[in-house]
């Protein structure tokens, strides 16, 4: 057995982890005592607009699925095949639908202090149309529609959480969008 363990370290002595070209960042709510604390350096936020007034419930077989007009189908179909790499992501399983509403607030308004494109929110699927996680994925739906800056969303794949959880894509930020005129810009010179 120590013969075993020797050779194995002699074997792996020089192997090296692979690089990741995953980059998710997992934001912490704004309830957390290190966030406050750094609040004079940060921006206003401005008002939290989702409303848990009337809902359509959404049937638990209906795939969420939602494209802003003037965004191009393929769009749609890259962020549906899980094509854009997720930069954070949000769980809101069994959680209350008002914590669930400030929470997916917050995490947007992050989102967009952090230049965020992609972005993955775990909402659950329930067995029927009445279930809790199928009012919270309702809600869900409803908020995302509300938001401006989302050009899409849609289900998210078997790997990421299925139907219990969707893919957002934002609009750039206006700072990214001189960023990238500017890159682009220095090249046509």
């Amino acid at each position: 057995m120590k013969d075993d363990d020797q050779l194995f370290s002699q074997e792996m002595a020089d192997v090296r982890p692979l690089a990741s070209d995953k980059r998710v960042v997992y934001l912490k709510s704004s309830g957390h005592p290190a966030a406050k604390g750094s609040a004079e350096s940060q921006p206003e936020r401005p008002e939290n607009t989702f409303t848990t007034g009337f809902l359509d419930i959404l049937p638990v077989d209906e795939p969420l699925e939602y494209k802003q007009s003037g965004v191009q189908q393929g769009v749609l179909d890259k962020l549906r095949a899980g094509k854009y790499p997720l930069e954070a992501s949000l769980n809101l399983l069994r959680k209350p639908v008002e914590t669930c509403r400030q929470e997916l607030f917050n995490f947007f308004c992050e989102s967009q202090t952090h230049s965020l494109r992609t972005l993955l929110i775990i909402h659950g699927r329930g067995r029927d149309d009445e279930s809790h996680t199928n009012i919270v994925r309702s809600y869900v739906a409803k908020w995302l529609k509300q938001l401006d800056e989302v050009q899409a969303f849609s289900v998210a794949l078997q790997r990421d959480g299925g139907a219990g959880a969707c893919y957002v894509a934002l609009k750039k930020t206006a700072q990214a969008k001189q960023e990238n005129w500017e890159r682009h810009a220095k090249r046509s010179r």
